[in-house]
C-alpha cells in the first residue's frame, strides 16, 4: 500500500517548521515541501502543475503573509492581495486533484474588536474587525468562507479552517518592523540586555489581554485533524491555549527570563489594537484535544532557539 503523501506548504515559516518537527521519524507519510523560489503557490497554473505532479492526499496551508501591527499599518494592500491570491491558488489545485484533507489557518484578527469573551466560532461576522487588521482579517475570512463553500459543494468536509490565537516558538519572525508582539518584545528585551540599556519603549498602554498559543502545539492539532476521525466536528474550529495575559505582564516575564533589569516606558500614542482576544476552545477540547505546553516552557523554548539562530545577540 503506498503511503500518504502530506504537502507542508510554508514548511520553513513558524507553523509549518513546527509541522516539519512533528514530523519528523515518521515514516509513514511522504512528505512534500517546496522552497518558495521554486514554487510560487500564488501562481495557479504553477500550483496546479505541482498538485497534479505530487497528487498529496493532505495539505498544511501554513504559507501566507503575516505580520504584527506595524506591518498590518504599513502593508494592508500587500497583506490582503497575497494571502488572497495564494488561497485561491492552492484552495483550486487540491479541489482539482481530491485532495483529502487541507488545513488551512485563518486568524483571530476576524473576529469582532468587541465582543463577549471567550470567543466563540458562532461570534464571526457579527461585527468589525479591529481596523488596524481589516485587510488582512478580510482574506482570512475568505479563505474560511472559500473552505466551507468547497466542503458544501463537494458533499463532505475535507477544508478544515481552524483559527489559532497568537502563535509563537522557534522559527517565529523576530523583525522589529514585522513580527508580532511576543516575538518582538522577545528580541527588544534581549537586545536590552545585550546592551545593558537603561529604557526600552513600547508601543500602547500595555494593557490590552492577549492569548498566546505555542506553535508545536498547533502542529499537534493539525496532525490530528487531518489524521483523526472528523466526523461531528464544526467548522472553522478555535485553537487556543486557554491562558490570557496582558501585554505588560508578558513584557515582564520576557524581562525576567532575558535578564533585562531596565526599566520599560509605554508609548500610549502608539495604537493598543484589540482590547482582548480569547478563543473559546469548547469544539477542539470536546473533541479531545488539548495544549501541552504551558506559556514559561513555550517562552524559555523560544528564547533558547532564538540564542541558538542568532548568536551575535548572545547575552
Amino acid at each position: 500500500m503506498a503511503r500518504r503523501r502530506l504537502f507542508v506548504a510554508g514548511h520553513r515559516g513558524l507553523i509549518g517548521s513546527a509541522v516539519m518537527r512533528r514530523l519528523a521519524g515518521r515514516d509513514d507519510l511522504d512528505v512534500v515541501v517546496r522552497e518558495r523560489a521554486a514554487l510560487d503557490l500564488a501562481d495557479p497554473r504553477a500550483t496546479l502543475a505541482f498538485f497534479t505532479e505530487t497528487r498529496p492526499d493532505f495539505v498544511v496551508l501554513a504559507a501566507g503573509r503575516t505580520g504584527g501591527i506595524q506591518e498590518n499599518i504599513r502593508y494592508p494592500a500587500d497583506l490582503m492581495h497575497e494571502n488572497l491570491a495564494v488561497q485561491e491558488s492552492v484552495f483550486a489545485a487540491a479541489r482539482a486533484v481530491d485532495v483529502r484533507r487541507l488545513v488551512f489557518y485563518a486568524s483571530s484578527c476576524m473576529y469582532p474588536r468587541d465582543t463577549s469573551m471567550p470567543m466563540a466560532e458562532s461570534a464571526l461576522l457579527t461585527g468589525a474587525p479591529e481596523p488596524t487588521s481589516l485587510p488582512y482579517a478580510t482574506a482570512k475570512l475568505a479563505g474560511v468562507q472559500a473552505c466551507l463553500a468547497w466542503n458544501r459543494q463537494c458533499g463532505e468536509t475535507r477544508f478544515l479552517p481552524v483559527i489559532p490565537n497568537s502563535v509563537f516558538g522557534p522559527g517565529d519572525d523576530f523583525d522589529p518592523e514585522s513580527a508580532h508582539v511576543l516575538a518582538a518584545l522577545l528580541r527588544r528585551s534581549i537586545d536590552a540586555a545585550r546592551n545593558a540599556l537603561p529604557e526600552v519603549v513600547l508601543w500602547g498602554s500595555g494593557s490590552p489581554r492577549r492569548e498566546f498559543v505555542f506553535a508545536d502545539d498547533v502542529a499537534d492539532a493539525t496532525l490530528a485533524l487531518l489524521e483523526k476521525n472528523i466526523a461531528g466536528l464544526d467548522f472553522p474550529i478555535n485553537i487556543g491555549s486557554g491562558e490570557e495575559i496582558s501585554i505588560r505582564d508578558l513584557a515582564g516575564r520576557i524581562a525576567a527570563l532575558t535578564g533585562y533589569r531596565g526599566s520599560v516606558r509605554w508609548d500610549t500614542g502608539k495604537p493598543d489594537g484589540a482590547p482582548r482576544k480569547l478563543l473559546d476552545c469548547t469544539r477542539m477540547t470536546q473533541w479531545g484535544w488539548r495544549p501541552k505546553v504551558g506559556l514559561e516552557a513555550a517562552l524559555q523554548q523560544t528564547l533558547d532557539w532564538y540564542l541558538a539562530h542568532h548568536p551575535s545577540n548572545d547575552r
